[in-house]
């Protein structure tokens, strides 16, 4: 086939999915130029996940009537002249393609009205082409409608999910430019019903509070507003107490320069700041602004601007884990264990640590590892000997003796190893137990929600959840898995729906082992409870049976073991 050169459409199209990927990435780049234009109050509005309506208005400062035929053209802006502009960008967006792109493959129509005008412009195209221009009245600002996406596009059209998923996907985006900019208020229409709204009056706690709720917010905090001394970055935000954390790293929410990025780099920074303070595999809530000068940081890295490159990494991870770990200090009593060992002491760590190391390295850091409590000291597939309970210790731990020494076991994370074994057995039979509600519970839940809910139906039913769709985004919950009997069912099976979304895909692991193991932490044995004698021999009966006794679903030690020759050896007796 001969070299030739693509037809226009041809290319335009191929050019609008860099950009344009999903719903989500208009809703994205309509509400960046918004913010740029300087708008004090944004809505969007939103039908059928995208596919029929996305509308987008702003009260910014407008366009010109003479350049609306220019917007629409590729790579025309008004963020940038030279390329040495591209050194110092200020702006969200720059490379002047959104528009062009979003029009290549939608019926696009943009109202605008320059502050002090006395009337507006319209422009209307379809599929990239301006099909018809008028005058129009309305206020200053900018209305842009997009409707028909990907209608020009099959194949991109045919991979969009069901509009629930993709409602929620633009759900995200918005939360994350109204953390980012909580000076603007932001309010998001699905479907004729307001699922955020914001104030606009500058306070991201406020702006935390409308969008994680009161019980989480209660367990943030600020960090300093006055952290330069660690760098000429500034570090802005919040972060979890030890207290509040998550299976993955989804709640970890980064910008640099208020632009919300995937940065490995910082993220690992976050993650290192809470050594010793979180359980292995755990992970904290973060809301972290960092700003720099735009020299310092390459923006132009990605096709979605998501990624950006550091001049100084090492720098950019040290402000930002000292800025984390300082308040951490400050504000909360980290609890530590120090243990004296002597000859050869094998330390292997547990996946989540070697891969926070092997991140470490990767940037170029020297890591010595050391031995933490944290850390697993058994192999995980280890059946234990034979234990003979003693007692209980604080409420929490049972203390048992073994053949080799003495074993604290923790009597919640031992619960939790001993129901998701049993609970795979009886998936992988068939034969969950089921608990029917007396009366059913009524489930209000976000479209993200609803999304994750309705694709993962039929794994929840196997496993025990009888649900029944009551319209829009409400569900009548009938029945649980026989374990969460005594549980709260709704805060139950909204925890399980969080899980699952914390990955950012719903099929990132297995769903099922990852609904059971949300199911066991809540039906487990809590710290604090009191055992009796003869229920502490049936949990410690029941541990031995299992196939990987020592760590609990999590990741997280299930026991600490003494063994006769170290008891002997701190004793002075060999």
């Amino acid at each position: 086939m001969p070299i030739q050169l693509l037809p226009p459409e041809v290319a335009d199209k191929i050019a609008a999915g860099e950009v344009v990927e999903r719903p989500a990435s208009v809703v994205k780049e309509l509400v960046e130029n918004a913010i740029d234009a300087g708008a004090r109050q944004i809505r969007i509005e939103v039908r059928e996940g995208g596919r029929r309506l996305i509308r987008v208005t702003d009260d910014g400062v407008g366009i010109p009537p003479d350049e609306l035929p220019l917007a629409f053209a590729r790579h025309a802006t008004s963020k940038l002249r030279t390329l040495e502009d591209l050194q110092h960008i200020r702006t969200l967006g720059f490379r002047g393609e959104a528009l062009a792109s979003i029009a290549a493959v939608s019926h696009l129509t943009m109202m605008t009205c320059q502050v002090g005008s006395s009337s507006g412009s319209l422009i209307h195209l379809e599929g990239g082409a301006q099909v018809r221009r008028s005058e129009v009245g309305m206020p200053p600002g900018t209305v842009v409608t997009v409707a028909h996406l990907f209608y020009n596009v099959p194949a991109r059209l045919k991979f969009l999910k069901a509009p629930a998923t993709e409602a929620g996907h633009i759900h995200r985006v918005v939360m994350h430019y109204a953390m980012a900019f909580p000076e603007i208020s932001f309010n998001l229409k699905l479907d004729e019903r307001v699922v955020l709204q914001t104030s606009g009056n500058g306070s991201l706690y406020d702006v935390l509070l409308e969008l994680l709720g009161a019980e989480t917010c209660r367990q943030l905090l600020a960090l300093p507003e006055d952290n330069s001394s660690f760098s000429s970055a500034q570090v802005s935000g919040y972060v979890s107490a030890p207290s509040l954390h998550h299976a993955q790293r989804d709640h970890i929410i980064l910008f640099v320069n208020r632009r919300c990025v995937q940065d490995r780099l910082l993220s690992t920074a976050v993650v290192q700041a809470y050594y010793t303070l979180l359980p292995t595999g755990r992970y904290p809530v973060a809301v972290i602004n960092v700003m720099v000068d735009p020299a310092e940081v390459d923006v132009n890295v990605h096709p979605a601007k998501s990624e950006v490159k550091f001049r100084e990494p090492q720098e950019m991870f040290r402000v930002v884990q000292q800025a984390v770990r300082s308040t951490l200090l400050a504000k909360t009593t980290p609890f530590q264990i120090t243990t004296h060992l002597e000859g050869n002491v094998s330390t292997p760590t547990s996946p989540a640590a070697e891969r926070e190391w092997r991140e470490l390295s990767h940037f170029g850091f020297e890591v010595q590892r050391t031995l933490s409590v944290d850390e697993e000291t058994e192999s995980p597939d280890t059946r234990l000997p034979m234990l003979r309970v003693l007692g209980q210790m604080a409420l929490t731990y049972v203390i048992a003796e073994g053949p080799d020494g003495l074993y604290l076991i923790d009597q919640h994370a031992a619960h939790e190893r001993v129901l998701f074994e049993e609970m795979k057995c009886q998936y992988a039979a068939a034969a969950v137990p089921t608990q029917q509600l007396l009366f059913p519970v009524l489930l209000e839940l976000t479209p993200g929600q609803a999304a994750i809910l309705e694709a993962e139906r039929t794994t929840l039913s196997q496993l025990g959840f009888e649900l029944e769709h009551f319209g829009s985004d409400t569900y009548r919950l009938h029945a649980v898995p026989e374990v969460l009997a005594s549980s709260d069912p709704a805060t139950a099976l909204r925890d399980i729906l969080a899980d699952l979304a914390e990955s950012g895909a719903l099929l990132a692991r297995r769903a099922d082992e990852r609904v059971m193991t949300t199911v066991c932490k809540r039906a487990a044995i809590k710290a604090g409870q009191s055992l009796s004698l003869r229920e502490m021999q049936e949990l410690v009966r029941r541990l031995e049976q299992c196939e990987a006794p020592c760590t609990c679903p999590h990741g997280r030690p299930t026991m600490l073991h003494l063994s006769a020759a170290q008891l002997a050896r701190e004793f002075g007796r060999i």
